[in-house]
């Protein structure tokens, strides 16, 4: 029996899925929770049982470990010699991967080289593989890009209205991500709504601690929000999202604790967004609390945060020249009613209305607008693990 397991590296979750393959069984799955921080949460379901543990863990490599070690504590395997393919999620394959690719040592060090493109992920990932390389070092590895669903952008959309040269000498343009979520919560719409993808024009709204929306038009990603590196975009967890660049050079002369640029990037990477303006924390759940205590900066986040995803949202109506639907995925997206009844309502000029009642599914794939609306509203809990997996058996030696 083959056993391949799916890893999928954010950049302060790990979450896994072991499957039996071919037959794409989910024999267990896990995530570890709140990387970095104090009191990580690691879960794992099996056979209809549900451990959960607390422990401080503080880089990916030791969640890899963890995850191991669960595997054979909780008897779901005898011994690492049952898995025989693993896959792994990685932010950013630049203009090198263009499709999943086996892990060797070269592969390894282009995944680390290109970190400068997802700075909070790509050293995540290549920890990961170095992982799981030193305990399972024989079984089939394979990298899975994020940003290998966007390179069906053509150039006016991912290129940089600046000298061309920076794109030939540097290449510097819009890369994406969240590639295999928006490919696979895509492909799930098109089932839901009976309809061909290649009929369909679809807005894929990928809203956890990072976010991506996607114009999707007959099956390809025509424009995403992630650009250069995942900073950009709407706010996000600990990323401002999209700003002015000139930001950056008068931070650097007038901030103190900002001594140079790559000081500014990391603040805008991992202090800034929900955390940033809150003061609070960068999880929504922690937000929505600040909101019922009526706490002016968790408000003023929401409201920002709010305001963002609507403006991409909208802008993507622009390139599609309308939508048949909007699909939500992601942690955010697929639990968060309340936000998801604030976006809509503010685009209920596109023909959009929330069925409250509907709406209050969490973690279920569904319609959750009213029958009458013009565009569709879809919550479609995202698998990239599925995705992942897939991929390893089509590269399996």
């Amino acid at each position: 029996m083959s056993k391949t397991i799916a890893i999928n590296a954010g950049s302060s979750s790990l979450k896994w899925q072991l499957y039996k393959m071919p037959e794409e069984e989910v024999l267990a799955a896990g995530v570890v929770e709140r990387i970095g921080l104090k009191e990580s949460i690691v879960t794992v379901t099996y056979n209809g049982k549900k451990e959960r543990q607390t422990l401080d863990i503080a880089d990916h490599g030791q969640a890899v470990k963890i995850l191991l070690d669960d595997l054979i504590q909780f008897g779901i395997i005898a011994s690492y010699d049952e898995i025989t393919g693993v896959g792994h999620r990685v932010v950013a394959g630049g203009e090198n991967f263009k499709e999943s690719v086996l892990v060797d040592d070269d592969v390894l060090a282009e995944i680390e080289d290109l970190a400068a493109l997802a700075p909070l992920h790509n050293p995540a990932n290549a920890a990961g593989i170095r992982a799981f390389k030193e305990i399972l070092p024989d079984i089939t590895s394979v990298a899975v890009f994020d940003t290998a669903f966007h390179t069906t952008m053509q150039p006016h959309t991912y290129l940089y209205p600046i000298p061309q040269k920076y794109y030939t000498d540097y290449k510097v343009r819009k890369y994406g991500a969240h590639g295999t979520s928006h490919f696979y919560v895509a492909n799930e719409a098109a089932k839901y709504l009976g309809k061909p993808i290649e009929e369909l024009k679809l807005i894929t709204a990928h809203i956890g601690n990072g976010i991506s929306i996607t114009a999707n038009y007959r099956g390809q990603s025509v424009d995403t929000s992630m650009g250069f590196t995942p900073l950009a975009g709407p706010m996000m967890g600990t990323r401002s999202g999209d700003i002015d660049p000139a930001i950056i050079p008068y931070l650097v002369e007038h901030a103190p604790d900002l001594a140079d640029a790559a000081a500014v990037v990391n603040m805008l990477n991992k202090q800034s967004g929900l955390l940033g303006v809150s003061g609070l924390s960068s999880d929504m759940r922690d937000i929505e609390a600040g909101l019922q205590a009526k706490d002016k900066h968790a408000v003023l986040a929401y409201n920002i945060f709010i305001d963002r995803i609507k403006k991409f949202i909208g802008q993507y109506f622009a390139v599609l020249n309308g939508a048949d639907a909007i699909v939500f995925t992601a942690g955010m997206g697929e639990n968060g009613p309340l936000m998801r009844q604030d976006v809509i309502e503010g685009l209920s000029w596109f023909g959009m209305h929330i069925d409250p009642e509907k709406n209050e599914t969490r973690g279920i794939s569904g319609e959750i607008s009213t029958p009458d609306s013009k565009v569709k509203v879809l919550v479609i809990p995202t698998d990239e693990e599925l995705v992942i997996a897939r991929d390893v058996e089509k590269l399996k030696k």
